[in-house]
């Protein structure tokens, strides 16, 4: 009898799948494409490792300002796209060795749910029936394909997170439809190369769902770059390379070589049996409980085919999860300290509660807020750069409850916020913290003291 079926080699996937093997029990994982998900071949690797290379360029361009010169200084686009696919095989081949170090069994093709028989759960993949004691769904979720009027009639104009990694030529024009994220990142990368890039938002703000101040100084800053931002704006029709939008009570305009799609993902809830178990939905995903355990006992679901927390990093500890209640060692998913970062250049990253949403939840908090140039080695590596690190107090305990940030190297250092915010520590705690110096982390440490 297998122990735990998996569907979907993603991050929730193939991590519940090594660390169940790893605790001796026999799994078999599905998946019908590429291991690592949607994360590893069309999302988080590739994006970043094109952001890193232009990140590169940016920084040769502006080597003057570090005393560094260099002439003729280009780029070549076809290299950055060999590199990204380097990159992301060597990372798969290394799941791929993962699953075989932890005795896990892959089976390659389109797995289907068939049901539960008084032996177990019944999977069926390239005409071969499973049967396990226990079923994890990790689907993932598929780009978002809103109903904008002329979008099929586009054709291969329209670009989605995967077609646009794939293409071959940079676009001298770029129209990006949505502004979260996804949108942001791409954005960065393209005028990083000198495309003229358009932002199109629907909400007051970018990147909605982090801090909405360092949201605008984000914006900012890319508008000085050159992206044209309108937000509050909503397309309303695509006729070929032109996209209509309207803004303030007016229609408008704008066209582009590309225009990529990027108003989010939803589940991928249909295409492999679920109606077979009766399993419930919600947010349009599957609905889980802080064991992610489904309605369907020996059912659990995790990723991003719950529709709650898209992200991979919340896939992992999802997936682990499952494992760990499996196992006998009881454990809950939390999800009030899930890190969300934005790769841009500069990269944002915050977690916990923001000033709207403690707002929102009727919770006191003080907050206090310094410019990165409180860091000496932030002012060492950024000429002429700015900042922000915003932290948020709770008013009755003074305990951490956010931290958010704009600067480079925002991304490697709010994992300390996070374990401020997992373990309530206390402004009192946090001020006993020693904070290698110089290092940018130390204006976590900065803003503290500055209550």
């Amino acid at each position: 009898m297998i122990d735990l079926l998996i569907i979907g080699g993603g991050p929730a996937g193939y991590v519940a799948a090594e660390r169940a093997g790893h605790a001796g029990l026999k799994v078999v994982l599905f998946e019908k494409s590429a291991m690592g998900g949607v994360c590893l071949n069309e999302g988080c690797i590739p994006t970043k490792t094109l952001l890193y290379s232009a990140k590169t360029y940016e920084n040769a361009l502006h080597g003057d300002s570090y005393g560094v010169f260099g002439d003729n200084i280009r780029f070549d686009y076809g290299k950055m796209l060999s590199r990204k696919k380097k990159v992301v095989r060597k990372l798969v081949l290394g799941v791929e060795s993962s699953m075989k170090k932890n005795n896990v069994e892959v089976v390659k093709g389109e797995a289907t749910i068939k049901g539960r028989s008084s032996e177990g759960i019944e999977v069926t993949c390239n005409d071969v029936n499973y049967i396990g004691k226990n079923l994890l769904i990790c689907t993932g979720s598929e780009s978002s394909v809103p109903p904008i009027p002329g979008l099929k009639e586009a054709g291969d104009i329209i670009v989605t997170n995967r077609e646009i990694l794939e293409m071959t030529e940079r676009p001298e024009s770029l129209v990006v439809i949505g502004g979260g994220v996804i949108g942001m990142e791409f954005a960065s990368f393209f005028n990083s190369l000198g495309t003229k890039v358009t932002v199109i938002e629907m909400l007051p703000e970018i990147i909605g769902g982090m801090d909405p101040e360092i949201s605008a100084m984000l914006r900012q800053i890319y508008t000085k770059k050159g992206i044209e931002f309108n937000i509050n704006s909503k397309v309303v029709k695509v006729e070929g390379n032109k996209v209509v939008y309207e803004k303030d009570g007016a229609s408008h305009e704008v066209v582009g070589d590309k225009i990529l799609l990027s108003v989010g993902r939803r589940p991928v809830t249909k295409g492999f049996g679920l109606e077979n178990l009766n399993i419930e939905l919600e947010h349009n995903g599957i609905k889980v409980d802080n064991k992610m355990r489904t309605n369907v006992p020996g059912v659990f679901a995790a990723g991003d085919v719950t529709g709650f927390s898209l992200l991979a990093h919340t896939a992992s500890r999802e997936g682990e999860v499952v494992v760990n209640n499996l196992i006998g060692k009881t454990d809950i998913m939390r999800y009030n300290a899930i890190p969300g970062v934005v790769y841009t250049n500069p990269e944002v990253a915050g977690v916990g509660e923001t000033e709207e949403s403690a707002k929102a939840k009727n919770i006191a908090y003080k907050v206090a807020k310094l410019p990165m140039l409180f860091s000496g080695r932030f002012v060492a590596e950024n000429e002429g750069l700015n900042g922000m690190c915003k932290v948020l107090i709770g008013e009755k305990y003074g305990e951490v409850i956010g931290v958010h940030m704009l600067g480079n190297p925002s991304s490697e250092i709010i994992y300390g916020a996070c374990m401020a915010i997992e373990q309530e520590m206390t402004l009192n705690e946090m001020k006993e913290v020693v904070f290698p110096h110089p290092t940018v982390s130390e204006i976590f440490k900065e803003v503290i003291f500055s209550f």
